[in-house]
């Protein structure tokens, strides 16, 4: 399963082309904060259970001619996201560390700094 760093995506949202950026976040949490141009599904919960019904039903609506990056809270239950779209036949990719990775990106945190340091030298 694949996965994206913060400024991986950042690039390829820049310069294109585009992926398709699958926020499966609930409502809520997708409105205080979201990627700009990303698009929400709020599947989130459904999916930390073990119920990917949802976001298969959902499907139909995501192009299959992108490649897919999809976002949660931390990175974790996104990648069961990536693997029903896997399953489905897209490519997609999981974006490390989530919204948290994200924003700690984009904010330069020291936390994300860190935590991307030690990504890059641990294997």
């Amino acid at each position: 399963m694949s996965k994206i760093s913060p400024p991986d995506l950042e690039e390829q949202l820049e310069t294109g082309p585009s992926p398709y950026v699958l926020d499966i976040r609930p409502r809520e949490a997708y409105g205080r904060s979201h990627i700009d141009g990303s698009h929400n599904v709020p599947v989130y919960h459904d999916l930390r259970s073990g119920d990917e019904s949802e976001l298969r039903a959902a499907l139909s609506g995501i192009p299959e001619d992108r490649p897919v990056v999809t976002v949660c809270k931390a990175g974790i239950v996104a990648r069961k996201a990536t693997a029903v779209l896997e399953d489905a036949g897209y490519d997609a990719s999981t974006l490390g560390g989530g919204m948290r990775g994200w924003n700690g990106y984009q904010n330069g945190s020291l936390g994300y700094r860190l935590t991307s340091t030690l990504g890059r030298l641990l294997p």
